[in-house]
């Protein structure tokens, strides 16, 4: 996880510590204390959950993109090697017809 999602939870985990501890010392009834607690419950499920959320899109995010740019460098690569290939053939070609032509003067002589 990056330091926004870590600095994101230190945040909301605060904020949800703070909220319990202050309806716990506010002076009220059990059942609205009860209440209250229920309902930050699920507001925190539910920023969790959203944050959730977010992280997995920006994985899937930065995943697609990192494997785009793979795949271009690879192909990148690829391109490079075919054209050297073909320079060492071609290089190896007229090697091979400068030999068979020395060749072809030496039986003659």
């Amino acid at each position: 996880m990056n330091d926004n999602g870590n600095t994101f939870l230190g945040l909301l985990a605060g904020t949800a510590i703070g909220a319990v501890l202050g309806i716990l010392f506010a002076p009220d009834k059990g059942v609205n204390t009860r209440q209250r607690l229920s309902d930050e419950a699920d507001t925190a499920k539910h920023k969790i959950s959203d944050l959730a959320h977010e992280l997995k899109e920006q994985a899937l995010s930065t995943a697609s993109t990192q494997k785009k740019s793979l795949d271009e460098h690879v192909e990148s690569i690829m391109t490079d090697v075919s054209y050297k290939a073909e320079d060492v053939i071609s290089t190896l070609e007229k090697k091979l017809k400068d030999l068979k032509e020395k060749n072809k003067n030496l039986q003659k002589s």
